[in-house]
């Protein structure tokens, strides 16, 4: 009996290991995780998210230099950031792909990649992935809205395609935006990102 249990082990470990439960998310209402912790931003300066906070709300972004959907979106990401900066809502892309800092998300080609892009808001390392795990992001690009009070009201993909811009049939952020600056309430809060996953240390 004893030598039937031990040999099950390994089974039921494995079962346990493939059925945990995936971070849980931000839920809407929250109000922002970690307001004062300062992050390395590439400009050089160590940025909050009380300091990127604008007087409507701000846009968090969960993003990386290397995953392909974060590059078909790219265009996108620009726009709906340049937009949410028009309208007095701050801005703040975070990378937290920890587990890949040496496969094109170091510190260095996040200053590329956001050189490259013409960034002009900013763009930060999260460390051990520490934010990521209070958003319960798990996805590149993943992105959380947040109102003035600081508290989320929408939470997923910046749009309905991640093909392409000409394919788009709901900017289901930049509505978010709108309906949270005219006071309504978010018709849809919450959307499946689609992105790579985030790269955190085992």
């Amino acid at each position: 009996m004893k030598k039937i249990f031990l040999a099950l082990l390994p089974i039921v470990f494995a079962t346990s290991v493939a059925f945990i439960s995936p971070l849980d998310p931000l839920p809407i209402g929250a109000s922002i995780p970690n307001t004062d912790k300062k992050m390395k931003d590439v400009a050089g300066m160590e940025v909050s998210f009380k300091d990127a906070m604008n007087t409507k709300g701000l846009l968090v972004m969960f993003s990386c230099n290397t995953c392909p959907v974060v590059h078909a979106y790219q265009s996108r990401t620009i726009e709906v950031c340049n937009y949410a900066r028009s309208k007095d809502i701050g801005v703040i892309l975070l990378n937290s792909n920890e587990g890949s800092r040496d496969n094109g998300d170091s510190f260095s080609d996040m200053k590329d990649y956001a050189g490259e892009q013409h960034y002009n808001w900013p763009y930060v390392v999260d460390e051990n992935s520490v934010m990521a795990n209070a958003f319960g992001a798990t996805r590149t690009p993943e992105c959380f809205l947040f109102n003035a009070e600081g508290k989320l009201v929408y939470h997923g993909v910046i749009d309905d395609n991640q093909n392409g811009p000409d394919e788009v049939t709901r900017k289901h952020l930049r509505i978010a935006m709108d309906e949270m600056l005219q006071g309504k309430d978010v018709a849809v809060k919450t959307t499946r990102s689609v992105g790579c996953t985030i790269k955190r240390m085992r």
